[in-house]
């Protein structure tokens, strides 16, 4: 609290002056000046920024409601998606793995390599498209987001969803056998 005070006032008064009023050391106050902040510091700045963005976006909207409780329910669906905007972005990004490094979907291997179904897999795998690869490894195997996933692949948000439909539907036809495996 007292380094604070402090550092709102450094271009009134000296630290040095400051430090002896206060009673506290300098090394103390400049080494908590080069400290990170903490993350309840951190969290703190993020309401207060979801604070001011939530009031912002409720004034540029005009003032159409139709009661009270209509106006309420706005604010809060603003502040609800800004949380949840905020959540999406600290998400961690997931890499794809080279076709020819371990852990790609058509050359991962496992526990269960030598059962028929993963060598099915596997072939049927290959078979599909690098891109419908990629999108049913992050989908299925990470539990990326379809807008993670466009991300990660280049793409709209959503084109990722037909991308996952077709590259289903090509999956599963290749395992019913409707094609040629080998």
């Amino acid at each position: 609290m007292k380094y604070a005070l402090m550092e709102r006032c450094r271009g009134e008064f000296p630290v040095v002056l400051m430090s002896r009023v206060l009673s506290v050391s300098r090394a103390g106050f400049y080494a908590w000046l080069r400290r990170p902040p903490s993350a309840q510091a951190e969290r703190r700045k993020v309401v207060a920024e979801a604070l001011q963005e939530t009031y912002y976006r409720f004034l540029k909207m005009p003032n159409v409601f139709e009661s009270e409780a209509h106006r309420k329910n706005y604010l809060y669906r603003i502040a609800a998606n800004l949380a949840h905007d905020n959540h999406r972005s600290h998400v961690p990004q997931t890499t794809i793995p080279d076709e020819r490094e371990p852990g790609h979907p058509a050359t991962e291997a496992c526990d269960i390599e030598n059962s028929e179904r993963r060598a099915d897999l596997n072939r049927a795998m290959a078979l599909l498209k690098p891109r419908q690869r990629d999108a049913l490894w992050l989908a299925y195997a990470e539990g990326a987001s379809h807008q993670e996933i466009a991300m990660a692949l280049g793409l709209k948000t959503t084109s990722v969803k037909l991308l996952l439909f077709r590259a289903r539907r090509k999956l599963a036809n290749l395992l019913r056998g409707e094609r040629t495996l080998s």
